[in-house]
């Protein structure tokens, strides 16, 4: 197996030789660790089946399923499923996820540390995910900004971008919101807090999950939240700011990334092709990391 830096955008590191089946357990901590160091890992040359693609997950750490069933593979429901591709005359997955910065379950008390995703069927015009190191972020933040977010709490939820199931046709909208609240309420984070693997400070926002950023005495700093989003590149709708790595990939490809300090967004194309791609996150206990 051989790691070497990506030559191409901000960050991240492509693997060679790695054999899921046979990787012996250094090699995995090996992946785990360029992961932790470099944010993306992009394993090359890989032809795994749902349960070989779930297996690897459990190598790096504990696969949960997605809390909505609509997202989950026929074969797994720790897989999660994007696609706008029908099997068998029915749909299986959910089209046009993540159009949004955001990272993995950052609405929820106990957010993924580790995503893998496996593309299936890779259109042939452009297609990738858009990603900002976070750590990196805070760190270029001015004396000032770092000052201001010293202290204050962000809150996250899933309510602006919820999909609407099935099920939900002709339900009042008011309902569903109700539902989503109820399900998954808003959950609170220091704006800036440690890494729990690498001790990195985080700017833990996102302009798809953070709903305020609240100062000591409680009282929302919309001014601030709209800073730092600023900053960190997510309001840049030409995605060409400074933070802003565009993570390409091809068939055969398997990314892998440190969900707890990356912020992602999915670039689609502007016409309909086929796409599909699977997901496993995965949790990274304490004793477990690299």
């Amino acid at each position: 197996m051989n790691i070497s830096e990506q030559t191409d955008g901000k960050f991240g590191v492509v693997v060679t030789g790695f054999d899921a089946a046979t990787a012996p357990e250094a090699d995995i901590a090996a992946v785990k660790h360029a992961v932790y160091t470099h944010k993306i890992a992009v394993l090359k040359d890989q032809d795994l089946d749902v349960k070989a693609f779930l297996e690897l997950g459990g190598r790096l750490g504990t696969p949960e399923a997605y809390y909505e069933p609509i997202y989950h593979h026929p074969e797994s429901d720790r897989v999660f499923v994007s696609s706008n591709v029908e099997q068998d005359g029915r749909r299986i997955g959910v089209p046009k996820t993540g159009k949004f910065w955001h990272s993995d379950y950052q609405f929820m008390p106990r957010p993924f540390d580790i995503t893998l995703i496996y593309p299936q069927v890779v259109p042939s015009r452009n297609r990738g995910t858009y990603f900002i190191d976070l750590c990196a972020a805070y760190e270029s933040l001015s004396a000032d900004l770092k000052a201001a977010v010293a202290d204050t709490v962000a809150t996250h939820s899933v309510r602006r971008y919820f999909k609407i199931r099935p099920d939900d046709v002709y339900r009042p909208i008011s309902e569903v919101l109700d539902e989503v609240d109820q399900r998954t309420p808003p959950v609170s984070f220091p704006t800036a807090h440690k890494h729990r693997h690498t001790d990195e400070t985080v700017l833990y926002i996102s302009e798809g999950f953070t709903l305020s950023v609240t100062d000591r005495e409680g009282r929302e700093q919309p001014d601030l939240l709209r800073a730092l989003l600023e900053h960190t590149g997510q309001l840049d709708t030409s995605f060409e700011h400074d933070n802003i790595h565009l993570q390409t990939f091809e068939k055969g490809d398997l990314l892998v990334w440190d969900n707890r300090s990356l912020v992602h967004r999915a670039l689609h194309t502007a016409s309909a092709e086929p796409a599909v791609s699977y997901r496993v996150t995965v949790y990274d206990e304490p004793d477990r990391a690299a």
